[in-house]
This record gives C-alpha cells, sequence and structure tokens, in this order.
C-alpha cells in the first residue's frame, strides 16, 4: 500500500497525521526565522573581515603597499553577488544579538563559538533559562506556560505559537486538497518555505537565497517528474518570466527615480512561483500582491504615520498569493477570465 492509498482509505488520518507533522516542523520554523538572518550577518562580517585582513597582508614592508584586488567598498562587491529584498541581501541586518546570537569579534580573536539551526540550543533572551523537551512543544507548551518563561516569568510572544498552528494548518490542508502522495506532501513544504520567507521578511526585509533557490528548483523538479502543477515548459518559461519581469520593474523605477523599488529576492520569490504554477499563473499572483501590498502600505502612512521613503517588504505579499493559488487556484484564474494553468487546481479536494 502506498501513501497515496492512506489518503483515500482515512483521509482524516491522513490530514491528522499532516498537521501533527506541521506543527513540529512549524517549530523548527521559528529557529529558522530567528537565526538564519543573524547567520548571513555573521557570514557577511566573517567576509569582510577576510578581505580586510587580505588587503593587510599585501601591504609591503614600507608601508606603501602594492594595488588590491579588493575594492575598497566591500559592501558593493556583496551587494552585487547577493543582492535582496528592498535592501541588499549581503548587507548586514541590524545587529540583534538575541538568546544564542553570537556577538561579532574581531579579527585575530579565538574562533567564534558554533552557530548554525541546531547549535546552540535555545533558551530564554532574558534569563538564558535553556528550553527542555516539555517546554517545546508545539503550541501545547506555549499554553500550559501561559505564554511566560517558566524560570523568569517573562512574556513568550505568542507569534511562537502562531507560526506553528500556521504551518500545521497549512500542511493539513495541502494533504486534504492534494492528497497524502509525493503532491500533497510538495506542497505542504511550499508552505512550510513561504511561512518562513514571509516572516523574516517582515523583519530583516531579505529573503534569503537558501530558501527561495531550493523553493525554485523544488517546483521545477515536480513538474519535471510528475507535471502535477504545470507542464515542465510552462514552469521553465514560468521562471524565467518571473524572474525578469520584477526585474524589469526595478529598473524602470530605478531609472525614473533614482532609487531601488524592491530587491533581488522578490525576483527569485516570484521565479519560483512560477516555477511552481507555470507562467500563466503569473498576472493573478502579481495582481493580488500588488493590490494587497498596495492597500497594507497606503494603510500604514494614513493610520500608522509609516514613512513614505521607508520601505515594506513585498515577500509576504507575494508568499500569499502564492499560497492562494495552490489552493484556490482554480476560482482566482476563472475569476479573471484565465484558463487554469494547473491540473491540481481542477482536481484538488
Amino acid at each position: 500500500m502506498g501513501i497515496e492509498d492512506i489518503y483515500w482509505i482515512t483521509p482524516e488520518f491522513s490530514v491528522a497525521v499532516a498537521g501533527i507533522v506541521g506543527l513540529l516542523v512549524g517549530s523548527f520554523l521559528n529557529v529558522v526565522i530567528h537565526r538564519l538572518p543573524l547567520m548571513m550577518q555573521r557570514q557577511w562580517e566573517d567576509e569582510m573581515q577576510a578581505m580586510m585582513a587580505e588587503t593587510a597582508a599585501r601591504q609591503t614592508p614600507d608601508g606603501t603597499g602594492e594595488a588590491s584586488a579588493v575594492p575598497a567598498d566591500g559592501v558593493t562587491m556583496s551587494r552585487q553577488e547577493h543582492p535582496g529584498t528592498a535592501a541588499s541581501e549581503a548587507q548586514a541586518p541590524a545587529p540583534a544579538h538575541a538568546a544564542g546570537a553570537p556577538s561579532p569579534v574581531p579579527a585575530g580573536s579565538a574562533p567564534r563559538e558554533t552557530f548554525n539551526l541546531m547549535v546552540p540550543r535555545s533558551r530564554c533572551p532574558h534569563c538564558g533559562h535553556q528550553i527542555t523537551a516539555l517546554e517545546n512543544v508545539p503550541v501545547l507548551s506555549w499554553l500550559c506556560l501561559r505564554g511566560k518563561c517558566r524560570q523568569c516569568r517573562t512574556p513568550i510572544p505568542v507569534r511562537y505559537p502562531a507560526v506553528e498552528l500556521l504551518t500545521g494548518v497549512l500542511a493539513a490542508a495541502s494533504v486534504w486538497h492534494l492528497g497524502f502522495g509525493i503532491t500533497g506532501i510538495a506542497a505542504a513544504l511550499f508552505c512550510c518555505v513561504l511561512v518562513a520567507l514571509t516572516f523574516i521578511d517582515f523583519d530583516t526585509q531579505l529573503l534569503p537565497d537558501s530558501l527561495t533557490l531550493p523553493l525554485l528548483w523544488g517546483g521545477l523538479l515536480l513538474n519535471l517528474t510528475s507535471g502535477a502543477m504545470a507542464p515542465l515548459s510552462d514552469a521553465v518559461i514560468g521562471a524565467m518570466a518571473g524572474y525578469l519581469s520584477l526585474w524589469s520593474v526595478y529598473w524602470l523605477f530605478r531609472l525614473l527615480t533614482g532609487r531601488e523599488g524592491m530587491g533581488y529576492g522578490d525576483f527569485k520569490l516570484l521565479a519560483a512561483l512560477g516555477a511552481w504554477f507555470g507562467w500563466q499563473a503569473l498576472p493573478a499572483i502579481i495582481l493580488m500582491s500588488s493590490v494587497i501590498g498596495a492597500v497594507v502600505g497606503v494603510s500604514l502612512i494614513v493610520f500608522r504615520n509609516h514613512g513614505r521613503q521607508q520601505p515594506i517588504p513585498f515577500g509576504p505579499y507575494l508568499a500569499g498569493a502564492g499560497l492562494a493559488m495552490l489552493f484556490f487556484g482554480g476560482q482566482v484564474m476563472a475569476l479573471m477570465g484565465m484558463g487554469a494553468p494547473v491540473s491540481v487546481m481542477a482536481t484538488g479536494g
């Protein structure tokens, strides 16, 4: 019996399993959302220190120095190599050395402690209390602790259980909609990556390549092996068109205003959505994300005194449009008078 058969025999069981696994993945996504930008900052600092050390090593004994291959503006090089959302992806985010986050270390100092998605273990940012396994059960632990640290009673942000619950619901909905097979599991992973990208972009205005590029290749791979979301040719064209469409808007806006209206991370995210759903879905995705983004942006300016020159992340609205296409693509395309580009839009439950 394959995993596809489990869905048709016991749909409630398969959806429940997907929801529970989604809750667990959501707990891990909280770590990704918090630590991945800090890991990027740390990598940026290490690269800058290495470049400065290389420049210093090229100095001649008389102090005159020789021409260095390293540009004086190291940040400019990084921006060209790793552009990001609104601001460059390689541009270091504002220092936020919360619990578990290592502080910058000057060149020549002892090596910094290991810091990745697994090490060190999570702990309270206020008292340093290390989170135990029982205190890390998705949603339930937060409820049992009444939203406070067990040691110092500092409130734990409600966003942590919200991310877990959102991920669990999306995973369960993916299996309910597409079945407990390869397509349903792929859709659940798609949702998980979009959740992580949404909150990272909200916090730091970064859309890391380590998430957007696997999302793009995952969509192409799924459509290569099964064509579940779109024919491979449509997916490839969708990836190219998604990237080039926002890239063109970016450069047009920059030529007209001299400012950057969005970043390369947005291009890559839209390219990933095109790789999943095909080029036919791109107009609907762009329209939905632009309209919602404009409404939210105007509301922030009018009601929250948000600065007109202060950037607003666009990634969350692209992600929301991607989720809408996954679950309601057929209805969205019909509403816009377009044919549904993906087979699962018509067959999903």
